[in-house]
């Protein structure tokens, strides 16, 4: 097409209104919010590795772009504005003085472009997840916690740091439909329908690896339930079935809205 030619019409379903527009802005702005969020509360529960790891957001629409952190900000920086939105491709779609991580961008295109419902990806390098990544059992079902991810995490070998496009496939491979995965002697990674699903998916792996640690420093034998209880106490944790004379439907919605109560009172900012 020249500059002269004519444009063709807009078909009148692709026509977008001013209202159109206004929910979208209010909708990503929402999103921004929840997403910087999940970045003051990593910073907030120590999971950070200065400047490096990375979460990102899927926005919606057919775009498929994606929000994730200014490289070169701590975690305890960001801010709803300051998050840089980019393409599958990497390339950032509108003006920013900010640069983006090309190991995070790799890691996080490639499963925001497999898995449809990885709307947010975390990655962390933290002493205790990188202590199990290296551990050949990798993840044992020794507490409460680490049950939530009996049978329902993934392992990916270390290749070097990820700036390679060719490790894609192998990620995503790796990660299957799981809601984590342990890089092997690199880190943790949770993905989640919503960010606040992967940050308290991210907690508890965290927290499951920090016990996990702690046991085997002992030095006594560890006990591990049986295979039976430890997939009926996942299925209770996940709401997959299970039956429970006490349901607990409402759990993870509550310890969201207590954390954006922590943030409220120590950092409104994150908002901004």
């Amino acid at each position: 097409m020249t500059l002269t030619e004519p444009l063709a019409p807009i078909p009148a379903a692709e026509r977008t209104t001013g209202a159109d527009t206004a929910a979208a802005a209010a909708e990503e702005l929402r999103l921004r919010r929840e997403l910087a969020a999940v970045y003051r509360l990593v910073a907030h529960f120590r999971m950070t590795d200065l400047i490096f790891t990375h979460i990102s957001l899927r926005l919606p629409g057919p775009e498929h772009h994606f929000l994730i952190n200014p490289y070169g900000l701590l975690f305890e920086e960001i801010t709803a504005s300051n998050l840089v939105k980019i393409d599958l491709d990497g390339n950032p779609v509108e003006p920013t003085p900010h640069p983006v991580n090309p190991a995070g961008f790799v890691i996080h295109s490639a499963i925001h472009a497999a898995r449809a419902d990885a709307h947010c990806v975390l990655h962390t390098h933290t002493k205790a997840g990188c202590a199990v990544a290296a551990q050949e059992h990798g993840l044992l079902p020794l507490n409460q916690m680490s049950m939530e991810f009996h049978d329902r995490v993934g392992y990916h070998a270390y290749e070097g740091v990820a700036l390679n496009l060719d490790e894609q496939r192998r990620l995503v491979a790796d990660i299957g439909g799981h809601p984590a995965l342990i890089l092997r002697n690199h880190g943790l990674l949770t993905v989640g329908e919503t960010a606040a699903q992967a940050f308290l998916r991210m907690y508890y792996l965290e927290r499951a690896c920090e016990i996990q640690v702690t046991a085997q420093a002992g030095g006594v034998p560890l006990v591990v339930p049986p295979a039976e209880v430890c997939e009926y106490t996942a299925r209770q944790l996940t709401g997959e079935t299970a039956s429970s004379d006490f349901p607990d439907d409402d759990a993870y919605d509550l310890a969201w809205a207590a954390m954006l109560r922590l943030l409220d009172r120590t950092c409104p900012e994150y908002k901004d």
